[in-house]
């Protein structure tokens, strides 16, 4: 099965409407899951990298 490369909306529809601002501080502080630019300079995730990053942070609640 091909690991989806989901993008910043999907990730932020994933994660119940979190802003796009909200998402990008998260990036900056280095709390946000792994992402990757595109040449044409947009982000995407990796589903599994997503995944495992929500797995992190539920272990931690």
């Amino acid at each position: 099965m091909r690991n989806e490369l989901m993008t910043v909306p999907q990730v932020l529809d994933e994660l119940g409407g979190v802003s796009r601002r909200t998402f990008y501080r998260w990036r900056e502080l280095g709390l946000a899951p792994v992402a990757f630019k595109l040449p044409n300079g947009e982000l995407r995730v990796r589903r599994s990298d997503f995944q495992t990053w929500l797995r992190k942070l539920e272990e931690a609640a």
